[in-house]
């Protein structure tokens, strides 16, 4: 393992950790070092997370391509989505223009 500490930067291996500190109304900086890291800009969104005591920082890219693994897990190969959404719309619309004409 590899462990480097400058000031309040420690990385390790290829993390990396900075200590700061809460300021006035909860508010925490995130250091230039990791915002770097994570690719993140001023205005940016990011999701915070609580888990096991520890804070997580997600990316709104990061989320997308999180939730992008989790549906092609779940949609076979060569289906789409979209196209099915559409197919289910149009049929919908097609029930409801008949019950329509029937209760004339």
């Amino acid at each position: 393992m590899t462990l480097r500490m400058v000031g309040d930067i420690m990385t390790i291996m290829n993390g990396l950790t900075i200590r700061t500190k809460i300021g006035e109304g909860g508010r925490v900086v995130i250091p230039a070092p990791i915002r770097r890291a994570i690719g993140v800009e001023v205005g940016d969104h990011v999701t915070l997370s609580v888990n096991n005591n520890t804070v997580q920082i997600t990316t709104s890219k990061e989320a997308l391509k999180r939730l992008q693994a989790l549906v092609r897990q779940k949609v076979p190969r060569g289906v789409s989505i979209v196209d099915e959404l559409i197919r289910d719309r149009r049929e919908e619309v097609e029930r409801e223009e008949r019950d329509k004409a029937a209760n004339e």
